[in-house]
């Protein structure tokens, strides 16, 4: 009697198509995607069993279906793969600065000096007094280049006057978001990736952009309704809803120590 042998290099094919599934559903999760992938899978299924009967017509036909199909698969889940690819370019990003930290013997430290926050507040709390639409994301330690690259380059210290002006409904730059690094505003009117994920209907383009970049990056992004007034904060592809005006600065301390501490966590892991 012959027993099927499985070696550890079958062992690693499994674990992989485990984990590659695993992420897949984790970024369509929400999305239609899921559907479209069970109907590919029961085509698939389907022409397996064709093959098998020889159902000669019937197979050739679906071999085409499923050829041209890999094409449409492309063009079908390009928003979804372009998400997978920047969920990979952003935790390549995060292992390759810690490793170049580590040969320089240098580690960056973000946000020593956290007075950029009072400005930023009180700019929000003005800006939801007055229902002033607005967006800011804050930097951490994935780049933002690609994004800071769509917008307009201003280097600027943070003020509050600066922030309302640049959000006031009638300024060329109140489109589109703020980026802020290293307590300095980098650059103005920027446009985010918008989430694929099904939100509340409730939810306008801010809400969805903000959602959006915090997805594929580990910034922490502030928004003012300009319908409501209400200020909200989005992190890790989450979103807090009606923060309070007071409560704000407390709000982003807190999640800026646990990107701090989840970075340190993730160069420890690198460093195994």
């Amino acid at each position: 009697m012959d027993f099927i042998r499985i070696t550890i290099v079958d062992i690693l094919d499994i674990f992989s198509i485990a984990v590659i599934m695993y992420y897949m559903y984790k970024i369509t999760r929400g999305t239609q995607a899921p559907n479209i992938l069970t109907g590919i899978i029961l085509i698939y299924l389907l022409w397996i069993v064709v093959r098998a009967l020889n159902m000669e017509m019937l197979s050739a036909v679906l071999g085409h279906i499923i050829g041209v199909g890999v094409v449409a698969l492309i063009v079908v889940f390009q928003p979804e793969i372009r998400c997978f690819l920047q969920v990979l370019g952003k935790r390549s990003r995060q292992r390759r600065s810690s490793f170049f930290g580590k040969l320089l013997d240098f580690r960056e430290e973000k946000h020593s000096d956290m007075s950029f926050l009072n400005p930023m507040v009180k700019a929000c709390a003005d800006m939801s007094a007055s229902k002033t639409g607005a967006l800011i994301v804050i930097q951490e330690y994935v780049d933002l280049g690609f994004i800071t690259d769509t917008g307009i380059t201003l280097d600027a210290n943070i003020s509050s006057s600066l922030l309302k002006n640049i959000f006031f409904k009638n300024s060329p730059m109140h489109d589109g978001a703020v980026v802020v690094n290293d307590g300095r505003i980098v650059a103005a009117k920027c446009v985010l990736p918008s989430t694929q994920s099904d939100v509340p209907i409730s939810f306008g383009m801010r809400h969805r952009a903000a959602l959006g970049v915090t997805e594929i990056t580990d910034a922490i992004v502030v928004v003012v309704s300009e319908e409501t007034g209400a200020i909200s904060i989005a992190r890790n592809g989450k979103i807090k809803i009606g923060v309070a005006s007071d409560a704000l600065y407390q709000e982003l301390l807190a999640m800026m120590e646990t990107v701090t501490e989840e970075q340190a966590k993730a160069e420890a892991t690198a460093a195994i």
